[in-house]
């Protein structure tokens, strides 16, 4: 499961990095992702689109975010609480 940590940290930074941060709240991040909110990431057998995140994680995410290592963060400990990786 490490290795699919790994992969999935270094998609979600490269993903969310583009946006202009510091960003205010998820609509802030729409406009960074290559496919808007049906941007999936993928990796072993997890696989989520940027809408599912949304959805599966606002209560996880805490805006604003200054930095794209801070946003992914929140994501990485959300999916983690959550039993999704």
């Amino acid at each position: 499961m490490t290795d699919v940590k790994a992969e999935l940290r270094e998609q979600f930074l490269e993903a969310f990095g583009g946006a202009d941060f510091p960003v205010e709240n998820q609509m802030d991040l729409v406009p960074a992702l290559p496919n808007g909110p049906g941007t999936k990431f993928e990796a072993g057998d997890v696989s989520l689109t940027a809408m599912e995140l949304a959805a599966k994680l606002g209560s996880e995410q805490e805006f604003p975010y200054d930095t794209p290592e801070a946003l992914v963060d929140d994501i990485m400990d959300g999916l983690e609480a959550k039993g999704m990786i």
